[in-house]
């Protein structure tokens, strides 16, 4: 392991309820803890909390910095740093984060929530499948040699998009505003992407497939395929690169009593295992994939 490379015995994706109660029980557990995301990207963050147990009239922000505290208390370390990749390995996952980290981890837990990333613009619906993808890690090979546009704000558009200048013979950005780290923002500048910034898609043009997309400003972009990537790496992304198994409608992330998914060592929790969407759910599942994520470490690390 290089001297850059930084080991945790549990890495948890995602600061909602879910996240902070699987750090909370992980690192009372005397295992080494690290939380990665934002935490004003949960769900809860901006929520009026009045039906959970033994709680009265509390806010979503109260909630997420009080479970912070509790679980750095125990020891727990955050990071606002989105995932671009993680890749399995002997006894665990490789993790490379948008600020350059590479992060060893015996155990993961997914708890990113759901997240509805559609732009919800004309033509969306009626091309999707048809040049109009969510998904770059999974789709872009499909585009090799042709012009390509991602639309989105933050990592996993930065990212996607840099990807497929491996790919696509042409690669345009379209930003309202671009909100990546330096790191990511460095490599964007010295890439091929052309970057839009300010300017937001109005619709997406085409009879059969995509040509073209309508941006605010009236320009229409010739375009074959347009991947759609707002916020940090999505579910869909993770999942395919690790065949995690998902439901049949590959929307949420199939696991056992034990919160464990059907690839070892990694464990999911909350709204990524589907609904009812409460925070109540989210944190009994989070205590359990806490305290076997943690277990799970121990073993593999003996």
């Amino acid at each position: 392991m290089s001297a850059a490379t930084q080991h945790y015995d549990v890495v948890i994706l995602g600061t909602g309820p879910a996240g902070l109660q699987a750090a909370i029980h992980a690192s009372r557990k005397k295992v080494s803890v690290l939380v990665l995301g934002k935490e004003n990207k949960s769900s809860l963050f901006n929520a009026h909390v009045e039906n959970f147990c033994c709680l009265f009239n509390v806010t979503g922000a109260d909630m997420i910095g009080n479970g912070r505290k509790q679980a750095a208390g125990f020891g727990a370390k955050f990071s606002d740093a989105d995932v671009l990749s993680i890749t399995p390995k002997d006894n665990g996952l490789e993790l490379k984060t948008e600020d350059g980290a590479t992060i060893d981890a015996s155990a993961l837990i997914i708890a990113t929530g759901t997240h509805r990333n559609r732009l919800n613009v004309k033509g969306e619906k009626e091309l999707t499948g048809k040049g109009v993808s969510y998904c770059v890690d999974c789709d872009g090979y499909f585009y090799k040699g042709q012009k390509v546009a991602v639309v989105g704000n933050e990592s996993a558009a930065a990212d996607g998009a840099l990807t497929l200048t491996k790919i696509a013979a042409e690669v345009h950005l379209v930003s309202e505003r671009l909100d990546v780290s330096t790191t990511l923002k460095s490599e964007l500048d010295a890439s091929t992407v052309k970057v839009h910034l300010g300017r937001k898609v109005k619709a997406i043009r085409g009879d059969k497939e995509v040509e073209a997309l309508e941006l605010s400003d009236g320009e229409m972009m010739a375009i074959n395929g347009v991947f759609i990537e707002q916020g940090a790496k999505g579910l869909l992304q993770l999942a395919t690169n690790l065949g995690i198994q998902l439901d049949d409608e590959m929307r949420y992330i199939r696991t056992d009593k034990q919160q464990a998914t059907n690839m070892p060592g990694i464990f999911a929790a909350g709204d990524v295992c589907g609904p009812p969407w409460q925070v109540a759910k989210a944190v009994g599942e989070g205590c359990v994939a806490g305290i076997n994520a943690a277990d799970y470490a121990k073993r593999v690390t003996k």
